[in-house]
């Protein structure tokens, strides 16, 4: 009887958090996010939102944006002086020409670490959506918020001859594993000759410019706006 009441109590938490999931899909939808058909989570990934929320370690906002930056968002957007602007499935970012490299990450905090990364050559990327002869620039905007309350989403950007380098990639892979959510799942950039913060997590739209003067701070890249240096070469 034990037994089958504790059967009966998670099946009834199951569909309470399954509840909630339609819950964060149905705001999201009403926000404007455009929301893939193929989400899947597993009961454990379900019962473990659940537990986050209902034990205050995360709130409603915190979740959704977890599951729009890991699960939800359906493409990528390449798009701003580009002959043919599109946007990419993560299916479609995969079926680029890829290349893996192991590489030192080199923080401008001081710490570092090497790890084996995998993900489409951003030269193949931008060969198929053929820039415009005034593209100076390639911003990533990311969906990461460096505000509590939402805002001053995390971008930056490199101009054309990094974007070209065989080592620059957008990564979707590490260790030969997907890439986690803490490394920027489901897909970030990789600039090997740059210091980590320009190497932008969770990537949701790539745009070609001529001049930062009308992106946020106008210098390029959070940091940039907030004093970094804009070329972060090693």
């Amino acid at each position: 009887m034990a037994n089958k009441a504790r059967e009966l109590e998670v099946d009834t938490t199951v569909r309470q958090a399954v509840m909630l999931i339609l819950h964060i899909m149905r705001n999201l939808r009403q926000s404007g996010m455009e929301i893939g058909s193929d989400i899947e989570l597993s009961y454990p990934q379900i019962l473990i939102l659940y537990a986050l929320l209902e034990n205050g370690a995360a709130t409603m906002g915190e979740l959704s944006r977890w599951l729009k930056i890991t699960q939800g968002v359906a493409t990528r957007t390449v798009d701003g002086l580009v002959d043919k602007a599109t946007t990419f499935s993560l299916s479609e970012m995969k079926a680029l020409p890829s290349r893996t490299q192991i590489t030192r990450h080199d923080c401008v905090e001081g710490w570092s670490a090497i790890g084996k990364w995998k993900g489409a050559k951003l030269s193949a990327l931008l060969d198929m959506v053929h820039p415009k002869p005034e593209a100076r620039f390639v911003v990533f905007h990311c969906a990461d918020p460096m505000e509590a309350n939402g805002a001053s989403p995390y971008y930056e950007s490199i101009d054309l001859d990094d974007a070209y380098h065989a080592q620059s990639i957008l990564a979707y892979e590490l260790n030969d594993k997907a890439l986690p959510v803490q490394n920027g799942a489901p897909l970030r950039l990789r600039v090997e000759r740059q210091l980590g913060y320009k190497h932008a997590k969770y990537v949701m739209r790539i745009e070609l410019v001529d001049s930062f003067a009308k992106i946020a701070g106008g210098n390029g890249g959070y940091w940039e706006d907030n004093g970094y240096e804009w070329y972060a070469g090693i």
